[in-house]
């Protein structure tokens, strides 16, 4: 018998049995994808805010499933066609899925989770600080701007219908007067004039906070819904003590 033939035969079965399970682990990673499936509907307006249109309804949705998707937590279905069906199943006005309304909007879109935003706040306040000089469309200083905006965040169970998480998120932002007509980062289309604003910081700010609200109680539940609880708590002292005013 050769002499090599053993040793090599011997090579060839290590070989063999170090890569199968490799390629069944490779595999089975690439079958299993557990992160939840989300779609995001074209956002809602509550308020009299002069930014807002139609095409500003379908830009926000479009930003929030950008930053869900930035968090690598969640798989995103595309939005025109949860919109076909959200239209087919009258979601975009009942806010749910109707039972026995036709076929289930999970199994049309592939999503298990379907996020809105009804914005149900806006407020934006400046005031003049004297002074404050422009040049080639680059203004400094001069006036003082604040910017708020609150949206009422709901996740529905695709299947169920059932509300699964729900939460009133909010954005702020303040600035100086500064504005820079040069600027060409963050919005485009119908926001594109709010850059460098600090309304356009809030939206930015609010959608930001939604996603990190959802990747908190989604996906990480590593503790982070306390800190939620405790903004909650501030905020509906807020509204308390601005009834109360108001009142």
């Amino acid at each position: 018998m050769n002499k090599w033939l053993i040793p090599l035969a011997a090579l060839s079965t290590l070989l063999a049995s170090s890569a199968a399970p490799a390629r069944q682990h490779s595999h089975a990673r690439a079958r299993v994808d557990n992160r939840p499936v989300m779609a995001v509907a074209e956002f809602k307006n509550d308020v009299n805010a002069h930014w807002w249109n139609s095409e500003v309804a379908h830009e926000l949705s479009t930003m929030l499933s950008n930053e869900l998707a930035a968090t690598g937590d969640f798989r995103m279905v595309d939005r025109h066609k949860l919109d076909a069906v959200l239209r087919e199943q009258d979601l975009a006005n009942s806010g749910r899925v109707r039972r026995g309304s036709g076929p289930r909007t999970g199994n049309l879109t592939g999503a298990q989770y379907i996020v809105s935003g009804l914005v149900t706040a806006f407020q934006e306040n400046s005031s003049n600080t004297g002074g404050g000089f422009s040049f080639r469309g680059i203004h400094l200083g001069g006036k003082h701007s604040e910017a708020y905006i609150a949206i009422d965040l709901q996740v529905v169970d695709a299947e169920t219908g059932e509300v699964a998480y729900q939460r009133t998120v909010e954005g702020r932002s303040s600035g100086n007067g500064v504005n820079v007509g040069l600027y060409r980062g963050g919005f485009g289309g119908q926001l594109a004039h709010e850059n460098n604003t600090p309304t356009g910081k809030a939206i930015r700010g609010a959608l930001v906070e939604a996603s990190n609200y959802l990747d908190c109680v989604m996906v990480r539940r590593d503790g982070c819904q306390g800190s939620y609880r405790d903004k909650d708590r501030r905020r509906r002292q807020s509204d308390r003590r601005a009834i109360s005013l108001d009142g």
